[in-house]
């Protein structure tokens, strides 16, 4: 039977041939780059409030997409992923809060496959007893691992799960996990929403796309955890990898409130670094002379509490 394939909008893909990787191979060569300047840590995570937390609303920056997110009591994780390495490299920064302290569990949102945003090793060492909502096509890879309890979204789905409305919403990638699965499970992002609290738009892993202003016009967006590095080379990276400047515009084009600036610091999926793309988002937004009030860049195990709508 012939597997289906998934597609961005305007089927836009990434197409980068073999000779295009051996130029960015031969660039990377000729960058230096200082490895040695961290994203900072949050110096006393605070893990037992976290723990015993079961009515505060709470969002904690584990590291790269990785989120805990508490919402009326329920214990909500975005790609979990604890791992030492990707790859050929070591994790750069530590997760800010050790796996063993997490509270139980009650639902993960997974945003696609790549390594670096779904590890089954990590996933298997949570506290309770998830259920772990995926895009199309990821279902089988968690039942085949012993996680039955693993529910399929397709692009605009939503569901109701202990009072939390979760809607996967598109985004603008790829995806592969073996040499023959390339684009047979979607990608995309979630939104994350309850009754009197703030909604949370968990965007994944994406390229600027024009979904942020069809997103926009279906949710009314509070705290929206954008991606920011892993950018450099842009003319490789462009498709699948959003840079600082296009975070930004997509956040405004999003109409949120808050913007958590995430995937960077914890892996080198690029040439830029941490550091870099901290600095262009900071840049770009004094030079916009936007709100600084609605830019909160979080420490590693930092938390943010009691977050007001408006």
């Amino acid at each position: 039977m012939k597997r289906v394939r998934y597609e961005n909008y305007d089927n836009v893909r990434n197409t980068n041939s073999f000779r295009e990787m051996l130029r960015w191979s031969k660039e990377r060569r000729s960058k230096k780059k200082d490895l040695t300047i961290h994203t900072p840590h949050f110096e006393n995570p605070e893990i037992d409030r976290l723990q015993h937390n079961r009515k505060d609303f709470s969002v904690t920056w584990i590291g790269h997409s990785t989120f805990l997110i508490q919402i009326k009591g329920v214990n909500i994780l975005t790609d979990p992923v604890w791992a030492k390495r990707m790859g050929f490299q070591k994790r750069l920064t530590e997760p800010g809060i050790p796996i063993a302290d997490l509270p139980e569990i009650d639902i993960v949102v997974i945003s696609h496959g790549h390594y670096d945003h779904l590890d089954f090793a990590s996933i298997r060492k949570l506290k309770g007893t998830p259920v772990f909502y995926v895009p199309i096509g990821l279902k089988s890879a968690f039942t085949r691992r012993g996680f039955k309890k693993a529910v399929e979204a397709n692009w605009w789905d939503s569901f109701t799960d202990k009072g939390i409305k979760l809607s996967f919403v598109p985004a603008q990638h790829w995806t592969r996990r073996t040499i023959t699965d390339m684009n047979t499970s979607h990608w995309g992002g979630w939104v994350i929403e309850a009754r009197e609290t703030p909604s949370v738009y968990f965007v994944g892993d994406t390229g600027y796309f024009r979904g942020f202003k069809d997103i926009a016009d279906k949710f009314n967006l509070n705290i929206v955890l954008m991606p920011i590095g892993a950018y450099e080379p842009e003319w490789f990276m462009e498709v699948s990898h959003i840079n600082p400047e296009d975070a930004i515009k997509a956040f405004l084009e999003l109409k949120g409130k808050t913007f958590i600036p995430m995937h960077y610091g914890a892996y080198r999926l690029a040439d830029d670094t941490g550091p870099e793309a901290l600095s262009r988002l900071l840049n770009e937004w004094k030079r916009l002379q936007l709100n600084e009030e609605a830019l909160r860049v979080m420490a590693i195990g930092e938390s943010l509490w009691d977050y007001r709508k408006e």
